[in-house]
């Protein structure tokens, strides 16, 4: 594994619960936006958004809960609820950054694939100072289909011009990892307490798995 790391060409990045704190902005919109609809929250129902682009997880909310919204208004409420926590509130998780700016200095080209949509993305990645790290950001939102899919890691290594094989992925979702391993790729991942329930099967597909980016180090 960590003679991969070192050869590798290059890095993809999820963002929620990956490279930012950041699920429990969901776990609390999701409340904020559901509650005043007199409806409660399943278990497992961050997990299921996390892994979806935005329409589909808006479809799947209004499936779910048997929304009268069409899913653009559901999306736009979430927006304007997300984006001033994207914006100014959520920050990297702690000793996360030296790895990203080890992994620049070391040549490697470093890339973001996310469920978010890119204004909430862009504004978080500008906020703490690492838009330009990365040489590709891409939503599944701009794809049109989540990460439990190909395209964006295919869309991605196109625009790297470096091949899934050459490829590490991190990433807090099972279902994700599962795909990029799936593709070729070697994948860590990575812990985020929403996905806790997942720890073993996550442990038993990925090449390497961190409880923390202070833990990275030791893959290599």
């Amino acid at each position: 594994m960590g003679e991969f790391i070192m050869n590798c060409d290059a890095a993809i990045f999820d963002l929620d619960g990956t490279i930012l704190d950041s699920l429990w902005v969901w776990e609390d919109i999701s409340k904020d936006f559901l509650s005043k609809k007199g409806k409660d929250i399943p278990v497992t129902y961050i997990q299921e958004l996390c892994s979806k682009s935005f329409q589909e997880a808006a479809e799947y909310t209004i499936r779910l809960f048997m929304l009268s919204e069409t899913s653009q208004e559901v999306i736009s409420e979430w927006n304007r609820l997300a984006l001033i926590e994207y914006k100014h509130n959520i920050k990297l998780k702690k000793y996360c950054l030296p790895y990203l700016q080890y992994l620049k200095e070391k040549g490697k080209k470093l890339a973001i694939a996310t469920s978010l949509p890119r204004i909430l993305c862009d504004s978080c990645l500008i906020s703490n100072g690492i838009y330009d790290m990365f040489d590709v950001i891409r939503s599944t939102d701009e794809i049109g289909r989540g990460k439990n899919f190909p395209d964006i890691f295919e869309k991605i290594s196109d625009e790297l011009k470096v091949p899934l094989s050459r490829t590490l992925f991190f990433d807090d979702s099972l279902s994700a990892l599962v795909t990029a391993k799936k593709l070729g790729m070697k994948v860590v991942g990575v812990y985020d307490k929403y996905y806790a329930s997942d720890k073993t099967e996550i442990i038993k597909v990925a090449d390497g798995y961190i409880e923390s980016w202070e833990n990275v180090w030791n893959l290599l």
